[in-house]
């Protein structure tokens, strides 16, 4: 009896996730751009294609966090993957599409050299330590000369036609009426990706040990769990994410500088995990979308903004400690 019964309750469970993904893909791909069309307000596709690309990076802040590291420095790697997209366009002719994995792959290299001796700090100490790199990175853009230095890197061209075996999947943005719509498109459907990606690493072998280092490393280490190789290799797709998001940044924007990426965006990227929830796997994008538009809505207070923005931050964390989504499990509770 208690079989069948949890027989049926993992059903209901997949079948509820499935409802959930599809509402969730009418939503973005259908009802949004009816709404926007309906209502003429094409700014909307900017706004929330800036919200989609800024969930993409903080997905991979989220998976630091999942292997009990704070990590505050997703910014440098948006800002280092921005830089690789826009140089390889510019001055490698280089289609936009390619450089999109490029740029997440050069991340991903720079943060393994990087992680190697700091992921070894836990706590406040590789917090600190990641809090230091977007500034790095910033300085490091102002003083090579392949980044222009200050003056940036300006006149990107639109992402042109991607096509495979002659036949065009994403049509070249400069012949559009509309590239903002079609930005929306690609972002939000990326972002689909990649917390898809992310929910299936969580779901398999190598996301339970992952878990078991943010709860106890040495005994992971102790039963033969590579527990280096496991942080190593969480920062890199962590930095992955950052890339690609600082890449696609580039290329609606069509410029960088060393300022298009700062410490406070690094900071922002752990307050929307810890907004929309640290054990929920879509946590950082419901806390993107809440912030970004949160803080928008206080502007009419004006000099008051940020002083209601961090008071409102700090009453939701001691009264949602666990992250707004944490409210659907006290729903539940309460049944």
């Amino acid at each position: 009896m208690n079989t069948n019964t949890e027989t049926m309750a993992a059903k209901g469970s997949v079948t509820a996730r499935i409802l959930g993904m599809a509402a969730f893909l009418a939503l973005v791909f259908v009802a949004v751009p009816m709404f926007i069309a309906a209502t003429g307000r094409s700014d909307f596709y900017y706004t929330l294609t800036s919200v989609a690309l800024l969930a993409i990076g903080a997905a991979g802040v989220w998976l630091t966090f999942y292997i009990g590291r704070i990590n505050i420095g997703q910014g440098a790697y948006a800002l280092m993957g921005g830089y690789v997209s826009a140089i390889l366009i510019t001055q490698a002719g280089v289609s936009f599409w390619l450089t999109l994995p490029l740029a997440g792959i050069f991340c991903a290299v720079i943060s393994v050299l990087i992680g190697l001796p700091i992921l070894r700090l836990r706590g406040v100490y590789f917090a600190m330590v990641t809090l230091v790199l977007t500034e790095v990175a910033r300085l490091t853009a102002l003083a090579l000369p392949i980044t222009n230095g200050a003056k940036g890197i300006t006149s990107i061209p639109l992402p042109g036609e991607l096509s495979v075996l002659g036949i065009t999947l994403i049509p070249d943005f400069s012949t559009l009426q509309n590239p903002r719509q079609a930005f929306y498109m690609v972002a939000v459907a990326l972002m689909v990706l990649v917390y898809l990606v992310l929910w299936r690493i969580v779901n398999t072998r190598l996301g339970h040990l992952c878990r078991s280092l943010q709860q106890n490393e040495e005994l992971s280490a102790s039963i033969g769990v590579n527990t280096t190789w496991l942080r190593i290799l969480a920062y890199a797709i962590s930095s992955f994410f950052g890339g690609v998001a600082g890449a696609m940044f580039v290329s609606i924007s069509q410029s960088i500088y060393p300022s298009s990426f700062v410490v406070q965006d690094s900071v922002n990227f752990v307050l929307y995990c810890f907004l929309g929830g640290l054990g929920y796997v879509f946590g950082p994008m419901l806390g993107t979308l809440l912030l970004y538009f949160g803080w928008d809505l206080l502007s009419v207070f004006k000099q008051y903004q940020l002083l209601i923005y961090s008071g409102s931050m700090i009453a939701l964390m001691l009264i949602l400690p666990n992250g707004i989504l944490s409210l659907l499990d006290k729903k539940e509770g309460g049944k």
